[in-house]
């Protein structure tokens, strides 16, 4: 039998532990103190990645090494920067490359909410005072939410390029992955009372595919996509986190805006994680897990 039918004949690789299995990889999380970051986090540190999370709150993050770098195999690190500013990326940079070879999966879920605004009309008039007279609407309500939602995921993913380039180099069968969080407002028509916002995950969308095809075409063997998660627990959705830095929603409240009936898990959002980090066939795409939200909300 040939080492290649004794191998195939083996199943090893397929394998659930197998499968998803990060031992030996490095991640860096924006974002991870809480809600999908912190889900993002769990799923590769329990697989046994190294996992370095990114925030400006370092009290945030260091309840998540407190609460969560215990009976895991791998583990969780806390790093403070503000990802909205090149300088601090630079230095994020360094201070990774002083501790490790490579950076194998960079998670970019750092992000912001925007100002409400009222869309619902009877005239033209009326529609106008909410989106333009209303004195929350702002031009530095959508270059706030623009900086982190996009500027910070490109700038990101184009600081790390040499050291994501470099686990592909280390890791055979591996290519440095970039995950970004983008979101199903991104993709449906509707704007959700909060037009910046949705705009600005839209282009994350857009950015995650250009960004996917030109270092594609420049040769380097990264791959980026995006997860356009639906309706999930997070401070941003809750407006508040409990001693776990876990968040909540009544399942009830979202029971006929989605098909699943429900607000998504830990456990859904690991699943599309770990995927995307061990899938080397997916780059440049975007994948939402909604529970069947967009299916309720249109396209």
């Amino acid at each position: 039998m040939s080492t290649q039918s004794a191998a195939a004949a083996s199943h090893n690789e397929l394998n659930r532990n197998e499968l998803f299995n990060m031992k030996g990889r490095v991640a860096l999380v924006t974002g991870g103190g809480s809600g999908i970051g912190l889900m993002a986090t769990q799923a590769l540190a329990v697989n046994g990645a190294k996992v370095y999370i990114v925030g400006r709150s370092s009290e945030k993050l260091d309840k998540v090494v407190e609460t969560y770098n215990k009976d895991i195999e791998g583990e969780i690190i806390a790093l403070t920067a503000d990802i909205t500013e090149k300088e601090e990326i630079a230095k994020l940079v360094k201070e990774i490359e002083s501790r490790e070879k490579c950076l194998c999966i960079l998670v970019n879920n750092a992000g912001v909410s925007s100002t409400s605004v009222t869309t619902e009309s009877e005239t033209a008039s009326e529609m106008k005072y909410n989106l333009f007279d209303n004195e929350k609407a702002t031009f530095d309500d959508w270059t706030d939410t623009y900086r982190t939602n996009v500027a910070s995921m490109y700038f990101m993913t184009s600081a790390f390029l040499p050291l994501l380039q470099r686990s592909t180099e280390l890791h055979k069968g591996w290519s440095g992955t970039v995950i970004n969080t983008s979101s199903i407002s991104g993709l449906v028509k509707s704007a959700q009372h909060h037009f910046s916002y949705n705009a600005s995950k839209a282009a994350a969308v857009h950015l995650t595919r250009m960004l996917a095809a030109e270092i594609s075409e420049n040769g380097h063997k990264i791959r980026v996509n995006s997860i356009a998660p639906g309706v999930f627990p997070s401070e941003m959705t809750a407006n508040e986190s409990d001693e776990f830095q876990k968040s909540h929603i009544p399942a009830e409240k979202y029971a006929e805006k989605t098909s699943a009936s429900r607000p998504g898990r830990d456990v859904d959002m690991a699943q599309a994680v770990l995927m995307f980090a061990a899938n080397q066939y997916l780059n440049g795409q975007t994948l939402a897990v909604d529970g069947g939200y967009t299916l309720v909300a249109g396209l």
